[in-house]
């Protein structure tokens, strides 16, 4: 997590604090409170092209995308979130009536980074995982071309694959949709050529 969890509140609390605050951002886990860092140039071209992409390509059907702006509370966990990306398809689930929080994603999408990164991958991924909703999940470096996405399996686990290659596209079957890599990364300039991923 990227800043240290300030004293104990309750969702409703943190929920109210987000809505009246104008200069920084906050998660909630479970009655902690964890300040969020500011994304790099490189971070934001890959969730505005994310977004764009999958935008036009679900025009036209009952799935609507939503940038980082959008609340996602995960309710047996206690968690409330702000994802990169997510989709929702069908009718929305919403907390209340401010229609700023909803509770049944079909996809999350997070770009990592060295602050986040183990979260994403670890506590953050386990609590997603309790969204009855989530069918995928997909983490996208801001280093280097590389995406993992993981489908959740009809028997409850989930499967991971892995693409790095500029040809390459990612099949998100859940939506009937495909990102390709060149396009996710389309003028990211990248620390990491991908070739040199080791991971």
């Amino acid at each position: 997590m990227p800043a240290a969890p300030q004293p104990h509140l309750s969702f409703d609390d943190w929920l109210a604090m987000e809505r009246t605050a104008t200069d920084q951002r906050s998660e909630y886990v479970a009655g902690e409170v964890f300040a969020m860092a500011g994304g790099t140039e490189e971070h934001n071209l890959i969730v505005l092209n994310v977004g764009a992409e999958l935008r036009n390509q679900l025009k036209g059907r009952p799935c609507r995308v939503y940038p980082s702006d959008m609340k996602v509370h995960i309710v047996p966990a206690d968690v409330g979130t702000y994802p990169d990306v997510m989709v929702i398809c069908g009718e929305r689930q919403f907390h209340d009536g401010r229609r700023d929080l909803v509770t049944n994603p079909i996809l999350i999408v997070e770009v990592l980074s060295d602050s986040t990164e183990a979260y994403d991958r670890g506590d953050k991924f386990r609590h997603y995982r309790r969204l009855q909703s989530l069918q995928a999940y997909l983490l996208l470096s801001q280093y280097r071309m590389q995406a993992e996405l993981f489908l959740r399996q009809p028997d409850g686990t989930w499967s991971l694959s892995s693409y790095q290659d500029p040809s390459e596209s990612i099949p998100l079957r859940v939506l009937e949709a495909e990102l390709s890599l060149a396009e996710v990364y389309d003028k990211v300039e990248l620390s990491f050529p991908p070739w040199d991923y080791c991971g």
